[in-house]
C-alpha cells in the first residue's frame, strides 16, 4: 500500500513541477499574445498590467490598414512573400527529401554511407555563419532581394535534416511488401505510390512541418538577403515596427500573433501525422 501510495505522490510531484515548468515557458507568449490586444499606454504602464483594460483589435486593424489609425508597414505583402516562400521552398525540400530519403533506404550505391554523412554533417553548421558568403555569393548572381534567393537557401537548410527524417521512415517499412506488389504486377513506381508512400505519409507530413516552421520563423538570413517590400518576410518586417527613440510593441506583438496562428494552424491539420511520425518506430509489432 505505502508503495502505491508513493507512486502516485511522485506522479503527482512529477504533473505538477511539469505543469509549473511549461507555465514558466509559456509566459512570454503569453505576454505578447496579452500585448497584441491592449493599447501602447498599457503596454508602457509602471507597475506592468498583466490583463488587458480595454483590449480590442485596434492593432490588427491598425497594421493591416483599416480603421482610423494607420500604420505605413505593408502587413499583407509581408505574409504573402513569407507564404510564398515557405511554402515553395518545402515543397521543393520535400520532393528532393523523399527521392533522396527512399534512395538512400532502398539503394546501395558507392559512397553511399560518406554521402549521407556528409549531409548530416552540413546541419552542424548554423545558418548565420553562412550569411557572408551567402551574401557575397547572391550578390554576383543578383539575387540579393529576391525571393527566389531565399527559396534557395531554404530548400538547402531543409533537404539535409528532411533526407535523414524521411530515410529514418522508409527503412522502417519492409522491402518485401514492395516486391509483393511487383510480383503481382505492379511497376516501381506504383508499388512506391500505392504501398511505400501510404504508409510513410506520417514521416513526410513530419518533415514538412519541420521544413515549412524552419522557412517560416527564419530571421537571420532573412534580414540579410532581403531589401524591400518585394521579398521581406513577416519576421524580418517586425524590426519595422522599431524607430530611432521610440518602438511600436503593441503592433509589433500584433504582427507576432500573425506569425504564429499560420503554424498552429498547419500543425493543428496534421497533428495526427505528425504524432505518428514523431512516434513511428518506437513500437515494434
Amino acid at each position: 500500500m505505502d508503495r502505491v501510495l508513493k507512486k502516485r505522490i511522485g506522479k503527482i510531484v512529477t504533473w505538477f513541477l511539469t505543469f509549473v515548468l511549461m507555465l514558466i515557458i509559456s509566459v512570454p507568449g503569453l505576454w505578447v499574445v496579452l500585448t497584441a490586444f491592449r493599447p501602447n499606454r498599457e503596454v508602457l504602464a509602471k507597475p506592468a498590467i498583466w490583463i488587458p483594460q480595454d483590449p480590442g483589435w485596434t492593432n490588427f486593424a491598425k497594421i493591416f490598414g483599416f480603421g482610423a489609425e494607420q500604420i505605413a508597414i505593408p502587413v499583407p505583402a509581408y505574409f504573402a512573400n513569407s507564404l510564398i516562400i515557405a511554402s515553395t521552398s518545402t515543397v521543393i525540400a520535400l520532393l528532393i527529401g523523399m527521392s533522396g530519403g527512399y534512395a538512400f533506404a532502398r539503394y546501395r550505391f558507392k559512397f553511399k554511407n560518406k554521402i549521407f554523412l556528409g549531409l548530416m554533417l552540413s546541419r552542424t553548421v548554423p545558418g548565420i555563419a553562412l550569411s557572408l558568403p551567402i551574401f557575397i555569393i547572391w550578390s554576383r548572381l543578383g539575387l540579393i532581394d529576391a525571393k527566389l534567393g531565399l527559396i534557395i537557401v531554404y530548400v538547402a537548410l531543409n533537404v539535409p535534416f528532411t533526407i535523414w527524417l524521411i530515410d529514418g521512415f522508409f527503412r522502417q517499412i519492409p522491402k518485401e511488401m514492395s516486391e509483393a506488389a511487383q510480383v503481382d504486377g505492379c511497376t516501381r513506381w506504383q508499388a512506391f505510390w500505392h504501398i511505400e508512400f501510404p504508409l510513410a505519409k506520417s514521416g513526410i507530413a513530419s518533415a514538412g512541418i519541420f521544413a515549412f516552421l524552419t522557412s517560416w520563423n527564419e530571421y537571420a538570413l532573412a534580414s540579410n538577403l532581403t531589401r524591400s517590400t518585394d521579398s521581406k518576410t513577416l519576421p524580418v518586417g517586425l524590426m519595422d515596427f522599431t524607430a530611432q527613440f521610440t518602438i511600436d510593441w503593441a503592433g509589433m506583438s500584433a504582427m507576432a500573433v500573425i506569425i504564429i496562428i499560420p503554424a498552429l494552424i498547419l500543425t493543428f491539420l496534421v497533428q495526427k501525422h505528425l504524432i505518428a511520425g514523431l512516434t513511428f518506430g518506437g513500437v515494434k509489432g
